[in-house]
Order: structure tokens, then C-alpha cells, then sequence
């Protein structure tokens, strides 16, 4: 067990390690309002409410979690978890490296990733037996991009047109985000609130596996209570969850329990 546990850890290890080797500098390296002009308003005024003017991007963000999940719309059952996930803007990728408790005092260990053109997902037994993993199909690194685009309101200057991001516009409180890397290209329409914070993502299609192969169904996040966080208004909630017959089955809620951010020098 201790060799499974030591084999496993590495494996997160070299992921995390190839992530931060992935990154390179932006176009940009600081935050300019002056460049906002082009934007669609609500993305505009967001920006402007969460970053600071003349403020340099993220290099890394290392947030921890703790929540609840479950592992299909069809269970009842939810799980605790904790979770370190490290997201690199520079090198467009994150890890998510979680422990989700289970009945009778086990674990599993979850290790999903993103790492520039390739997306993985690893489940292990009490952090040691290998029990499932993916990596690097089409339907896979679509879904990883997907997420680190929806998750990047924790990561904000990922968001930036000079980190890749390609605002349209939609309507006042909404406008859609397109994000291409290494071949894959993803969309999310983002939701804004009145005051300037990004509330929900939406994509009608986002992929996934279910019931042994993988499908596009409609996916759906919210995110609540911002916080400022090295100077960056970051909301500290999260859910998300896909639509089945109509109707929005959330399958994960979490919570930002820390978030530490090292910037562009």
C-alpha cells in the first residue's frame, strides 16, 4: 500500500511539475484598463470591479477547497471532499488533486488535470490503487478546457484578452468567452450581476463521460460571496451541475477554504 500511495503522489508530482514547465510570458504583463474599450460592456465593467489597474498577471493560483460531491446526476449520495488545485494562467492548465471521502472510513484520491493541449482524470483507492484513469482523448481535453475556463474567476487575469480570451457580446449582463489551446476550442457565455461580479457559465454543450461513453449535455455553474483576495475581488463559492430533462442537477458545491497568488515579475 505505502508503494501504491508513494507511486501516486508522483504521479501528481510530475503533472504539476509539467504544468509549471508549460508556462510562458503573456503579451501583456500587467493589468490595463486603457485596453478595456473593445470589450463588450459587462465584460468591462466585471474587470474593472475585480482586478487593479497597472497590476501584474497571475503566474500561479493555489487555492484550497472543501465540499461536497457526488459522482453522477443519477446518485443520491454525497461526498466530502478537500482538494489543492493549482491553476498556471501562464501555461493554460490546472491540477486538481482532491480527496473525497467515502463510506466506512475510506477514500478515494481524484486527480483531474489540464495540461496545455492534454486533459487527464485518475482515481485511486485510499490515494494508492489505481482505479480508473483517462487521459488525452478529444472529448476529455475538451471538458478539462472547458472547466479551466469556467474556473478561472478564481484565476481572473486568465480571463484577459491578452491571456487568449475572446469576449462577443451577448446583452447587457452577459457575453460569451472563447478560449482555443493546442487544437481544442471551447466557448462558455458568462453571466454578470449589477454590481460587476461574474454570477454564472453556461455552455449548452460540454463534454463528459456518461453511462460508458462520452456525450455533450448542457452544463451550468454559479458562483457567490466575492471576496478580496491579493487585491482581486474572487468569489469564495461554487457549484456546478448539468442539465438532465430540463432541469439543473448540480454535482459539485465547494467552497475556497485559502487562495494564494505568485505574479508575473
Amino acid at each position: 500500500m505505502l508503494t501504491g500511495y508513494i507511486l501516486e503522489a508522483s504521479k501528481a508530482d510530475l503533472i504539476e511539475a509539467s504544468l509549471l514547465l508549460n508556462a510562458s510570458r503573456p503579451v501583456g504583463e500587467i493589468v490595463s484598463f486603457d485596453a478595456f474599450g473593445k470589450l463588450p460592456p459587462p465584460v468591462e465593467r466585471y474587470f474593472r470591479h475585480i482586478l487593479i489597474d497597472g497590476q501584474a498577471i497571475i503566474n500561479t493560483a493555489t487555492l484550497r477547497q472543501s465540499g461536497t460531491i457526488r459522482t453522477s446526476i443519477q446518485k443520491e449520495e454525497w461526498s466530502s471532499f478537500t482538494a489543492r488545485h493549482l491553476a498556471v494562467p501562464l501555461a493554460t492548465g490546472f491540477i486538481w488533486n482532491a480527496k473525497v471521502e467515502t463510506p466506512i472510513a475510506t477514500h478515494v484520491r481524484v486527480l483531474d488535470s489540464y495540461i496545455p493541449g492534454i486533459g487527464s482524470g485518475r482515481v485511486s483507492l485510499l490515494s494508492a490503487v489505481p482505479v480508473a484513469s483517462q487521459v488525452d482523448k478529444p472529448e476529455l481535453n475538451s471538458g478539462a478546457l472547458h472547466r479551466y475556463l469556467a474556473e478561472a474567476v478564481w484565476y481572473p487575469t486568465a480571463l484577459l484578452p491578452q491571456s487568449g480570451v475572446v469576449w462577443s457580446p451577448i446583452d447587457d449582463s452577459s457575453a460569451m468567452a472563447t478560449l482555443s489551446n493546442i487544437g481544442t476550442t471551447v466557448s462558455l457565455e458568462f453571466r454578470f450581476n449589477d454590481v460587476g461580479e461574474m454570477t454564472e457559465i453556461f455552455t449548452p454543450a460540454r463534454f463528459d463521460h456518461f453511462d460508458g461513453r462520452y456525450r455533450q449535455i448542457p452544463w451550468e455553474g454559479h458562483f457567490h460571496d466575492y471576496q478580496t483576495r491579493a487585491g482581486m475581488r474572487v468569489p469564495l463559492y461554487g457549484e456546478v451541475g448539468w442539465y438532465a430533462n430540463g432541469k439543473l442537477e448540480l454535482v459539485w458545491k465547494g467552497n475556497i477554504t485559502d487562495a494564494k497568488y505568485e505574479f508575473l515579475e
